[in-house]
């Protein structure tokens, strides 16, 4: 691993196990994630990107093999330490945004760092939910509630959610799923601006349009990865049989 490396994933296999069948969602996954990296995971349903994603956001374990962020195998950990990590270093944005009704905007965005350990300073939970608010251009929305917005505003709100903990990278599962194309156009264009900014993206999507907007494209077919190419770099195009 070299010292952009944030994550590494080695031999990495997903197994479910009922009765005397085993049925592989994942199998021999090698995958390093650099500093400012613009992944997409696409392939058909039941493919494995679902399951790919979890793995790497440390909502599951693997069956077997080694998972790695920023030089820490967390298959020596127990689930707290591990929680401890997710919420440190990886932020997510899903299909369903996800937010709280009862909540303000704010607070919303504010209640992943209540969790954080060490604790964070009031003042600086605040100025965090301020900076990321900012970033998604929806600080005028903070005393809101989610359901007074639209879904395209929405999503913004759930971006400012995983960027306020400053994350070392960003999961996306199908960001634009609930939104029509002009949200969706909006919300993709955000993640390419933090993306040139430096934000380390990874994403799932079946949006042909927006699948191709990431700079390198990851195709998985049957738990295995069948296609890695990176743009401008068609030499590195990998094939398993």
């Amino acid at each position: 691993m070299n010292s952009n490396t944030l994550i590494s994933l080695k031999k990495i296999a997903k197994v479910y196990r009922s009765q005397n069948v085993e049925t592989y969602a994942l199998k021999n996954i090698d995958l390093e994630v650099h500093q400012g990296d613009y992944i997409c995971i696409s392939g058909p349903s039941g493919g494995g990107k679902s399951t790919l994603l979890s793995l790497l956001g440390l909502l599951d374990s693997p069956s077997s093999g080694q998972y790695f962020i920023k030089g820490i195998d967390t298959s020596s950990l127990d689930m707290d330490k591990q929680a401890e990590l997710r919420n440190l270093h990886i932020g997510f944005i899903f299909q369903s945004f996800n937010l709280i009704d009862e909540l303000s905007v704010f607070d919303n965005v504010a209640l992943p760092l209540t969790y954080r350990e060490p604790a964070m300073s009031q003042s600086a939970i605040d100025n965090a939910v301020k900076k990321a608010l900012a970033e998604v251009e929806m600080g005028h929305r903070a005393q809101h509630k989610p359901n007074q917005l639209s879904g395209g505003q929405q999503q913004r709100i759930a971006i400012a959610r995983a960027l306020a903990g400053n994350p070392s990278i960003l999961l996306v599962d199908e960001p634009t799923g609930n939104l029509d194309s002009k949200n969706g156009d909006a919300v993709m264009d955000l993640l390419d601006a933090l993306n040139q900014k430096g934000t380390t993206i990874c994403m799932v999507t079946h949006d042909l349009r927006y699948a191709g907007r990431a700079k390198t494209q990851l195709k998985l077919l049957d738990g295995e990865i069948i296609a890695y190419s990176k743009a401008r770099d068609t030499a590195s195009v990998a094939e398993v049989v």
